[in-house]
């Protein structure tokens, strides 16, 4: 990010309760959800279109970045795409807090990442609860950080706070509502690990799909 973060914007990286109709804020995330609106109004071939929106909206971006589209980034400029990340339709990315997400990670259709958290009690979560000087503070928020070379599922919700960690699996529909370790199968709601992916999970044991391809690695 190569310039200065707004008052509201340190409270969340502080992980602390920010204003979210702050003015500095509400023109960050306006701009962000007319660059959305205006990458998912693109065609898939406009490539140098897209790359200059996605360039504008992203506060890091890799090479080698693919997005179908629609998207819907809540700030953009909160998030990290590292290189090679491919992206599904239907993506959705409510980046109050940092979104990191590592080289070659592949969403499936529908995906949902969600940093904000709201008071569970409702007096406060209506304005409840202030700080010194009468301000009201709605919700705070929790990074999410994806790992290199994950995998993750149609549908799958990712929920603040959440690091999975490197090569995992996420499957379909899942809840991310905790830590995931390097190198597992997780999947559910919640979220659980399954098992951990080993050398038993080699496409060489299926040699009926693998037809006449060969694995190299």
């Amino acid at each position: 990010m190569d310039r200065e973060l707004t008052r509201e914007e340190k409270r969340i990286y502080d992980g602390i309760m920010f204003s979210p109709g702050d003015p500095e804020l509400v023109a960050l995330k306006l701009k962000a959800h007319n660059l959305s609106t205006d990458y998912s109004m693109t065609h898939e071939d406009e490539y140098e279109k897209r790359k200059a929106i996605l360039q504008e909206l992203i506060g890091e971006l890799g090479e080698n970045v693919r997005v179908q589209g629609p998207i819907f980034f809540h700030y953009g400029c909160h998030t990290k795409l590292d290189d090679g990340v491919f992206i599904n339709y239907g993506f959705t990315c409510q980046d109050d807090a940092q979104v990191t997400v590592g080289k070659g990670v592949a969403f499936g259709p529908n995906c949902t990442i969600v940093t904000p958290l709201h008071p569970m009690i409702l007096e406060e979560r209506r304005g409840g609860v202030k700080d010194p000087d009468g301000n009201v503070k709605a919700c705070w928020a929790k990074p999410v950080t994806i790992g290199n070379y994950c995998w993750i599922g149609a549908n799958v919700v990712i929920c603040p706070g959440v690091t999975i960690g490197e090569g995992c699996v996420i499957g379909a529909n899942a809840v991310v509502t905790r830590d995931i370790p390097p190198r597992t199968f997780a999947a559910g709601n919640p979220c659980r690990v399954i098992r951990e992916i080993t050398e038993a999970d080699t496409m060489k044991n299926h040699p009926e799909i693998l037809g006449d391809c060969t694995v190299t690695v």
